[in-house]
């Protein structure tokens, strides 16, 4: 764990080189900014070759420097205030490469996320989303976005799912109480994670409900109490977390348990253009002469 790697920083610093002790107090110290930072700039930051550093880390146990590096964004992504979030997105980019960079971390956490999200667990929770009496839907904050998303269209293709409102502590036990063993809950929080979520989430648990937990890590806290464990990338590049490889990932949810209910699903859109046509919900495009 990330909170083991600086105890065990200290507890090696009085047997490193002079190099190596320069590398330790600057991690220990500044940890946050030394999590984006590459081996080439954190040698050049406290005066050391950047090898120094490859081996700094080969000597905590670590195959090579882009491990340690994760193992710090680990500690620090749910620990990060606005303000340290700010300083640290100045080492990630810059004013000319804002939209490149931003692009192309995205493309890169739908890669990772697509190699680490288990296939097992997504299946399984298709299943029992498919199955389920009632699918309750809980994001707070920015992923109340990812939320409504998904509320929106299971709303369309399931009987019952409700999108709990979190405007309120008090509210989201109000509308989840009655949740049973026959019902899913699925519950979308990445670092900074809601207290909220992981609570209701624990209820839910409680309750003997199937919990889904939408996160980016093992170590996410709504991973204590889900049956179903669906990870998707939302490391930061910049002070924001980007929700593109978590939206990505609740896309294919929403496929999938579309595709488990085919025929209900057909008969249900075909329903719903008849009324959306009827009632002109949508501005009808115009042809355009050639």
């Amino acid at each position: 764990m990330a909170n083991d790697l600086l105890n065990d920083i200290r507890l090696k610093q009085p047997g490193f080189s002079k190099g190596q002790k320069l590398i330790a107090s600057f991690i220990t110290g500044h940890y946050d900014k030394a999590a984006f930072m590459t081996a080439s700039k954190l040698g050049n930051t406290v005066g050391v070759s950047e090898s120094t550093v490859v081996r700094f880390a080969a000597e905590l146990g670590f195959e090579g420097y882009p491990e340690l590096q994760k193992e710090l964004q680990e500690l620090i992504r749910n620990k990060l205030t606005s303000v340290q979030r700010i300083e640290v997105s100045d080492d990630l980019i810059t004013a000319g490469d804002v939209l490149e960079k931003v692009l192309n971390s995205d493309i890169e956490k739908i890669r990772k996320t697509l190699s680490e999200v288990s296939r097992k667990d997504f299946n399984g929770a298709v299943d029992a989303i498919s199955g389920a009496s009632t699918v309750y839907i809980l994001g707070v904050r920015s992923a109340s976005a990812l939320a409504d998303f998904l509320g929106f269209y299971f709303r369309l293709i399931l009987l019952d799912s409700r999108l709990v409102d979190t405007s309120g502590v008090s509210e989201i036990y109000e509308q989840i109480m009655r949740v049973s063993k026959d019902d899913v809950v699925i519950g979308i929080s990445f670092p900074r994670y809601s207290s909220r979520t992981v609570k209701a989430l624990q209820y839910a648990s409680d309750r003997g409900a199937a919990v889904v937990a939408v996160t980016d890590s093992l170590t996410s806290p709504l991973t204590r109490y889900a049956r179903y464990t669906l990870l998707a990338r939302s490391d930061m590049a910049s002070f924001v977390d980007s929700l593109v490889a978590p939206l990505s990932l609740i896309n294919a949810l929403i496929a999938a348990v579309g595709l488990k209910r085919r025929e209900e699903v057909y008969k249900t859109f075909a329903e719903l253009e008849h009324i959306w046509d009827e009632y002109e919900v949508y501005e009808k495009a115009e042809d355009t002469e050639v």
